[in-house]
């Protein structure tokens, strides 16, 4: 049958069953009790309607109406794919996910630009959002941790879009990010030396470079004896410790009132005993006050920030400071930064869509108006392969870094060798 008689049908067969459902008796029992009663009327419907359908067809509708009743709709099947990293919805007829690191359109669409906003309304609303045209822009997250953001006509011109960032299956570990070469193991083994010896770090990258991931190893790596506070905008950070508290910032409601920004929720914090706050992402004024908190006895704080070099990053932070209205001179943000943070790891997406560690700097502090910095490990990109891969070589730039002084203090000895050995790519 074709497609387009195919979900004329499916459509149709919706209408009747959503009319003899009973949503409220739905709701009190299991989800595979509920999902075989369904799949049971869906049937009688068919048979009812005397449906032209094989088998096969016949399967399908009755799969994706269980979707549209119980999860997501059109997409749910590639929710269950867990090869599949992104999932892009234009509009309701161009849908992108991301493979391996490389964008290709699939063959998915909505009915029509309702059914689209249907199941947008349908996520947000379980994390107590809402996306209307009072509020055409939302961010929100799939029970798996995923994440969400929709943009809604007016401001989307071509019909409601859907970006959905998944998270992973499960935490990958350190040695799983070794073997996948997006870092060396001597890289690896500096930074979770710096992580238990509450040496600050700031993870700089671009959007879908792996910074909230990468964040989430170093996390592991914290022991189990501090207390934690996590600080997010859509809460994504999986940390296994068990002494932990999970913030997360709310939106304004309908009359606009009642939102709660990052830089709050930071001010609180710091009155609930933490050891070391995790910052999912810093976005704007909240940035002062994180580097008062890594001044101020909360050491081996971590966070991440948007920007495509270490240098860049530093920037960053004093525009953001800025945005504070402090209006502190010049010299004291850059003395307060160079304080505050120790190293900057930078994560880059390569050409061929996967995903490497291509710096660790040190802050060494300040000449004179500027903060010094000096890269203790890079990626030396030096070609692509015959089959689309990046070639290149993780290299220590052959410098000590200052802080390992703090690092025996503290009790770790790493050996020289460590800042001698190339890894390469291929």
């Amino acid at each position: 049958m074709e497609l387009l008689n195919l979900e004329k049908y499916k459509a149709e067969i919706h209408r009747t069953l959503i009319s003899k459902l009973d949503l409220e008796k739905l709701s009190r029992v299991n989800s595979s009790q509920a999902r075989q009663a369904v799949s049971g009327i869906v049937k009688e419907i068919i048979s009812e309607q005397r449906v032209p359908l094989n088998f096969d067809e016949q399967e399908k509708i009755q799969a994706d109406l269980l979707d549209e009743v119980f999860g997501l709709g059109p997409l749910e099947p590639l929710l269950r794919d867990p090869k599949i990293s992104d999932i892009l919805v234009n509009d309701k007829d161009h849908v992108f996910v991301e493979k391996g690191g490389l964008l290709s359109r699939v063959n998915t669409s909505f009915r029509d630009d309702r059914h689209l906003l249907q199941i947008i309304d349908r996520i947000v609303s379980r994390v107590g959002r809402r996306v209307d045209e009072s509020s055409p822009m939302v961010d929100a997250r799939l029970p798996d941790g995923s994440r969400v953001n929709a943009i809604i006509p007016p401001l989307a011109l071509d019909g409601p879009s859907l970006s959905i960032r998944r998270f992973g299956t499960g935490p990958l570990a350190a040695n799983q990010l070794v073997q996948l070469k997006s870092i060396s193991a001597e890289m690896m083994e500096l930074l979770s030396s710096a992580v238990k010896a509450r040496i600050s770090i700031v993870i700089s990258g671009g959007t879908g470079s792996g910074k909230t991931t990468f964040l989430n190893i170093l996390s592991q790596f914290i022991p189990n004896n501090e207390r934690l506070v996590t600080i997010e905008d859509a809460a994504e950070l999986r940390l296994a410790q068990e002494n932990i508290v999970r913030l997360e910032t709310r939106p304004p409601n309908i009359e606009g009132q009642g939102a709660i920004r990052q830089r709050q929720l930071l001010i609180n914090c710091l009155r609930m005993r933490p050891d070391r706050i995790i910052m999912g992402e810093i976005r704007g004024e909240e940035a002062f006050d994180m580097l008062q908190a890594m001044n101020t006895g909360h050491e081996g704080s971590m966070t991440t920030i948007h920007s495509n070099t270490p240098r860049d990053a530093i920037a960053r932070l004093e525009s953001m400071v800025a945005m504070g209205n402090m209006n502190l001179p010049e010299k004291s943000v850059r003395q307060q930064i160079a304080a505050a943070i120790t190293i900057v790891v930078q994560a880059s997406r390569m050409s061929d869509g996967t995903r490497k560690i291509t710096s660790i700097s040190e802050i060494t502090g300040m000449e004179e108006n500027i903060i010094s910095m000096q890269e203790i490990f890079t990626f030396n990109k030096k070609g692509i392969g015959p089959d689309g891969k990046v070639i290149g070589a993780f290299q220590p730039t052959r410098i000590r870094p200052k802080f390992l002084e703090r690092l025996r203090i503290a009790g770790v000895i790493l050996p020289p060798s460590l800042f001698e050995h190339e890894t390469l790519v291929n």
